[in-house]
């Protein structure tokens, strides 16, 4: 089989799952723009939030062009990406018991604030603690995950719950269990993963809803321009002076 002809089975894979996002979550969708624009209409925070490469779409919805200036990451030490060494540690760190209380707790994250935790999963200790602490402190919730972990696989929190379980808003990714699209002859394992092309669409589909909402509400969204159009780096040092107590990457 052809190099050419796999790209193009990717390709093809991806824009399935994205179809299917799209037509059967768009209710999901439309929800959490609404609970998005909710909390920035009454000057709320937002963040996002995710550990290896589930992190990977929450950084995509913070300081970016044509983002929401007010979206943070909420960071997890040793999780943000796959940034210690060994990769495996990041890993392990996600079945820690209490971590997650303990990041929360010294966060500027405060009741009446949203957070999106990310997880593909959903299994692990780290997004389901989150999620139950988040709300127990006054959060709203919006969890991002493939349910059919859910009936696949096992939890690895205590409870036996899921980040799903958890949550104020579930929005489903639809990734298969093993997070693999193509499999081939010659290669031992599945492979080419599209978690992080479809969660990343999502989000930002969730923003864009998001923005249109603040707009019909009669309320200019702060959005971000790119710093490498002419102008943009003075709208965005405007946009974050006005919400500079609402954003917590520019310090």
């Amino acid at each position: 089989m052809s190099e050419s002809k796999l790209a193009g089975q990717y390709f093809d894979a991806a824009i399935g799952l994205l179809q299917r996002v799209r037509d059967e979550e768009a209710e999901a969708i439309g929800a959490a723009g609404a609970l998005v624009a909710d909390t920035a209409a009454v000057g709320g925070r937002l963040f996002a939030s995710g550990a290896g490469h589930s992190s990977l779409p929450a950084q995509d919805v913070v300081y970016r062009a044509g983002g929401l200036a007010l979206m943070n990451l909420l960071p997890i030490p040793g999780m943000v990406g796959v940034d210690v060494m060994p990769a495996t540690l990041g890993s392990a760190l996600e079945r820690v018991d209490g971590l997650a209380g303990v990041v929360l707790d010294n966060s500027p994250a405060r009741a009446g604030d949203l957070l999106f935790i990310i997880s593909l999963s959903g299994r692990n200790p780290l997004p389901v603690e989150m999620a139950m602490h988040a709300r127990s402190l006054g959060l709203k919730v919006i969890g991002v995950t493939s349910v059919a972990y859910a009936t696949a696989t096992a939890s690895r929190h205590r409870s036996g719950d899921f980040l799903k379980d958890h949550c104020d808003l579930v929005l489903d990714s639809k990734i298969p269990v093993g997070d693999a699209e193509l499999t081939a002859d010659g290669v031992g394992a599945p492979f080419a993963p599209a978690s992080t092309v479809v969660t990343s669409a999502l989000m930002q589909a969730v923003i864009a809803t998001a923005a249109g909402e603040l707009a019909a509400r009669g309320i200019d969204p702060p959005m971000l321009r790119s710093g490498n159009v002419d102008g943009g780096h003075d709208w965005n040092k405007q946009v974050m002076a006005e919400y500079g107590d609402r954003i917590f990457y520019h310090r």
